[in-house]
């Protein structure tokens, strides 16, 4: 099993950058596909960014294409998310997951682990 926690979410400016971590407890990171999901207020839950578990392959949802970017550092155990130019209609709750099996995961079925999730808020 593993734990997640989020940080790095608040209030920016659209075109602004911001960088999301997701810090993960036990010795076992490695062993985990990880990926960011986002949920806006009334809608469902969207695919944002994965990543492999040792980070060689990546996944972008075509609406963050270029935009944003997925990374991990397993001797951390922490993965990011680095999110540029920023749009209003981005405002959302962030969440980090973990799936158990090796790949890149690209609906939210597929993690089996949550993060609490981090405020993320761009104004115009």
């Amino acid at each position: 099993q593993v734990q997640l926690v989020e940080s790095g979410g608040g209030l920016v400016q659209a075109g602004d950058s911001l960088r999301l971590s997701c810090a993960a407890s036990g010795r076992t990171f490695g062993s985990y596909a990880m990926g960011w999901l986002r949920q806006a207020l009334g809608k469902e839950r969207e695919f944002v960014a994965g990543i492999s578990r040792t980070g060689g392959s990546t996944a972008v949802a075509d609406s963050v294409k270029v935009r944003f970017t997925i990374s991990r550092d397993n001797a951390k155990n922490t993965v990011f998310l680095q999110m540029d130019s920023l749009k209003p209609e981005e405002r959302a709750v962030y969440y980090c997951a973990a799936a158990s099996d090796g790949g890149v995961y690209t609906t939210k079925r597929e993690y089996d682990y949550w993060g609490q999730g981090t405020q993320v808020n761009v104004s115009s």
